[in-house]
């Protein structure tokens, strides 16, 4: 077996690992690189048409926002996720194309006006579309055999909603070995979810360490404290904006509100209404309320079988269209904003904060991380000012941050998680955690007698009867982050250069496409070379 980190090693988004084993090829996660490169990502040693399958860990675009364009170049293989990362999936990738193509569009209109030629999108709705077809659901627990002589099983780790830890069961030359991809571990006592399940067996595994050098501390009241927010700002007569993830956080503030009112912890206010600005949050929303079955916790599972939806309330509003969101702001009542992006660089919140920031008597509620550089850091920085499409906003309003809001289990969870098993795995890989992270929680874990170690990308690594041995240590060195990065070359040398390496890719899967109508009849195997000489006829110029 043989293991290449291609993403998320010694940076925390990216996650993407090649597994060569048993004679096939696969993925276990396919994610997008989000954010600042510390090292610079691997791309793939084999054409996308060359991969035989991919497993998914969840839905968050840093583990799953790749598929589209692997299938864009080539990949036809099947895709394997629980049922509600395969739902979130359905969503959250036609999200992100859309993104990508509104992007391509505006990068277009520049290039026009400069004479540059046009770009196309890393990929399209079309492929995301497409993309999905390809998925095939898994219950938790269940193991399948995702390729001759490759189990898996998908176990609930906590983390989102069909979030899941990967235990691959591998046979070749004789023997059967156990690898266990963690994926991200998710905090206990989060609300509606379960906590994270424990395994207890593995030769090897290949862990996240994101917050593998902090603790999250007690876990804080998030219903006293949200109600406190409400209350006071509510009193001053002002908006309460939160600036929230549509896929998890949005469902975890609105599972905190219906209690705040059902146990009316907000006086003199009535039904107060709460709006939720996001279509993606949305569609979210009802995807976690048809999941319920597999991945809620007793609490919430018990408000379902009395008849109650825990994401459901009196004065809930939905807010779809452009007008919809629009016309909140004209509404003079105070009010609960939910909207994304939950890092205010992006979306519908930058229009409620824009106005909402400058009133005084409003609240800013952050709930969720804020990266260095983004707007929503900025504001908890103590910003005076803030530029929110072309204007000058003065901020005004009180700034606030709700604590210990974490889906990552924490330095303490993290251990938890690896000391369940037993006996110790043979060799534990450390990734998805920043560069001084990942490298301490390994050194730690050393220190507790493990063989681990924090791969970089493009390390390669043999594994076989219980030893590991590194053939390729990969990308150590730290990108500068200087223009032009991460070579020179001309912006229309760049576009020339993907657009032909798409066309090699094809040219491989057509080899993969051939090797697989080996022993078919003589008429089609004719038929299908005459069809690739006249396109070769057509093409050799």
């Amino acid at each position: 077996m043989k293991l290449t980190f291609l993403g998320a090693a010694h940076e925390v988004t990216g996650s993407c690992t090649l597994v060569e084993a048993a004679g096939h090829r696969f993925l276990v996660d396919c994610g997008m690189e989000q954010g600042r490169d510390t090292y610079e990502n691997e791309d793939l040693p084999c054409a996308p048409g060359e991969i035989e399958a991919v497993l998914i860990t969840h839905a968050h675009i840093d583990h799953s926002g790749r598929l589209p364009y692997l299938y864009k170049n080539g990949f036809r293989g099947p895709i394997f996720a629980t049922d509600a990362t395969t739902d979130l999936c359905d969503i959250m990738l036609e999200d992100s194309a859309h993104i990508q193509e509104q992007e391509a569009e505006w990068k277009n209109r520049k290039a026009q006006r400069s004479g540059r030629e046009p770009v196309e999108p890393d990929y399209t709705v079309q492929d995301a579309l497409a993309v999905m077809e390809q998925f095939a659901p898994q219950p938790y627990g269940k193991p399948v055999e995702v390729l001759d002589g490759v189990e898996a099983t998908f176990t609930d780790v906590g983390h989102l909603l069909g979030s899941a830890s990967i235990t691959l069961r591998i046979r070749e030359n004789g023997r059967t070995e156990t690898i266990v991809f963690s994926g991200d571990i998710g905090n206990r006592n989060q609300p509606m979810l379960r906590d994270p399940q424990y395994l207890t067996t593995a030769d090897y595994v290949v862990m996240e360490s994101t917050y593998g050098n902090r603790s999250h501390g007690p876990k804080p009241d998030y219903v006293g404290e949200l109600a406190a927010v409400i209350q006071r700002t509510f009193d001053r007569g002002g908006n309460v904006i939160i600036p929230s993830f549509a896929v998890g956080r949005t469902q975890e503030m609105l599972y905190f509100i219906r209690q705040i009112k059902a146990e009316g912890r907000v006086k003199g206010h009535g039904e107060f209404e709460v709006y939720v600005d996001s279509p993606l949050a949305n569609k979210s929303t009802t995807i976690f309320r048809e999941n319920y079955s597999e991945c809620f916790d007793q609490e919430a599972l018990d408000l379902v079988r009395s008849g109650q939806n825990p994401l459901q309330f009196p004065g809930l509003r939905i807010s779809e269209t452009k007008e919809d969101s629009v016309a909140i702001n004209a509404d003079p009542n105070p009010k609960v904003i939910l909207s994304a992006a939950g890092m205010c660089d992006a979306g519908r919140i930058r229009h409620h904060l824009k106005h909402n920031l400058w009133r005084e008597e409003c609240t800013i509620l952050f709930v969720g991380y804020q990266a260095a550089g983004s707007l929503g850091r900025r504001l908890l920085e103590g910003a005076d000012e803030v530029k929110l499409f072309g204007e000058e906003v003065q901020v005004n309003a009180e700034i606030a941050q709700m604590s210990g809001m974490s889906g990552h289990a924490d330095h303490e969870g993290l251990l938890r998680w690896l000391h369940h098993f037993a006996p110790r795995p043979g060799f534990v890989f450390v990734n998805h955690g920043d560069d001084e992270v990942c490298a301490g929680f390994a050194k730690e874990l050393q220190g507790e007698g493990y063989a681990a170690e924090a791969p970089y990308n493009g390390a390669v690594y043999e594994l076989a009867g219980g030893a590991v041995r590194c053939l390729d240590k990969g990308n150590t060195e730290k990108l500068t982050h200087r223009e032009p990065h991460p070579a020179a070359e001309t912006y229309k040398s760049r576009r020339a250069a993907q657009a032909f390496e798409r066309l090699v890719n094809m040219g491989k899967r057509l080899m993969v496409v051939i090797e697989h109508n080996r022993g078919g009849a003589n008429k089609d195997l004719a038929r299908f070379a005459s069809q690739i000489a006249s396109l070769c006829d057509k093409w050799d110029r």
